[in-house]
């Protein structure tokens, strides 16, 4: 009796050992298959000393930040070159995610926004990329708006082809106009992806591929300028999330295995990892272009830029928007700013539109 006994623990302690030991195959297989995921991205840790960081935020104004991950995004138009760390970001974005909720709230700020790009030089936002890659892009956005970003996300703006057309196409209504304009661009893309791509014949509502998409996302002059313009990357970039929301695994793992390699972050692997296991639960917000309050004009020195008017009442309408801090106060450092780009430009509170 005593010997069955013992023979059955036996047993049981066998086929217990020998399920922990597949659980930790399994946990080995899932370390090891995200590891060679993960080996594809451009992986560039930011010197932090380098980054301007608002010592003046207010305290209450940081405290609201902090319920927030708050990431920049950039893309860049490098023709598919491969080369992430430089260049001037074509496309430039927030995208604050609240941690409780998981909604996603994204603005764009307007590449030609004139602000300070360093060293107190004021010129179009977008050469701050390519003077001192993410760091000095980060900086631009922090010391501007009042923010306190440390992490990015860097791609080339052609990998959008990818994406979309491994997502099976986006629907998007595009017009007639847009339609015309789209055929640039296309033939333009068709010749360094070696697509075969049409545009649409006119208007309407249409699955664009990832060549038209991108094309799409790229009209500027004749298409609404940059305003309209970013309000189209906007558009793509919240449909491309909706139909990665639907897709199945096997759709997403193709995704994450062509896209991969076109990401330069300074995420960690547990950070992106942590962001990807949410993007079912994610909420694509509302989305805006900045500076709100806005006016164009032509000089010498920079070309065409758009004016802030002023830049601390866009500063904090922005904080309104991504945080819903009702209370904010711009810091003595945008407060500078601001006066600043109205010294410079003449352009004040009243000018804008």
């Amino acid at each position: 009796m005593a010997a069955t006994v013992k023979a059955r623990r036996k047993k049981k302690k066998k086929i217990t050992i020998f399920i922990i030991e597949i659980l930790l195959l399994l946990l080995l297989a899932v370390v090891a298959f995200a590891a060679t995921k993960f080996m594809k991205i451009q992986t560039s840790p930011l010197d932090n000393d380098n980054i301007h960081v608002n010592e003046d935020i207010s305290e209450e104004s940081q405290e609201i930040m902090k319920d927030y991950k708050t990431i920049a995004l950039f893309g860049l138009d490098n023709r598919s070159t491969g080369e992430l760390t430089t260049g001037r970001s074509d496309v430039i974005m927030i995208a604050a995610i609240n941690n409780k909720t998981h909604e996603v709230k994204i603005v764009s700020v307007y590449r030609d926004t004139y602000l300070d790009t360093g060293d107190g030089i004021y010129q179009k936002c977008n050469a701050a990329y390519a003077k001192g890659g993410p760091e000095q892009a980060i900086s631009m956005l922090n010391k501007n708006l009042d923010l306190n970003i440390t992490d990015h996300i860097t791609v080339d703006f052609n990998s959008i082809v990818k994406c979309v057309d491994l997502l099976g196409g986006i629907e998007m209504t595009i017009t007639d106009d847009e339609a015309n304009l789209m055929i640039g661009y296309i033939r333009e893309i068709n010749e360094i992806t070696g697509h075969n791509s049409v545009a649409p014949s006119s208007g309407g509502t249409y699955t664009l591929d990832g060549v038209q998409a991108c094309a799409f996302a790229r009209i500027r002059y004749g298409g609404g300028d940059d305003y309209k313009r970013t309000e189209r990357q906007r558009a793509v970039l919240s449909a491309m999330v909706a139909k990665a929301q639907k897709s199945n695994l096997l759709t997403l793992n193709s995704l994450i295995n062509e896209v991969l390699g076109d990401i330069e972050t300074n995420l960690s692997a547990t950070d992106i990892i942590s962001l990807a296991t949410k993007i079912f639960s994610y909420d694509m917000g509302e989305t805006t272009g900045f500076p709100s309050q806005k006016a164009t004009h032509t000089y010498d020195s920079v070309g065409d830029v758009v004016i802030p008017c002023d830049l601390s009442t866009n500063v904090t309408t922005l904080h309104q928007f991504l945080y819903n801090d009702t209370n904010y106060t711009p810091s003595s450092t945008v407060q500078a700013n601001s006066a600043q780009i109205t010294s410079k430009t003449g352009f004040g509170a009243n000018d804008g539109y």
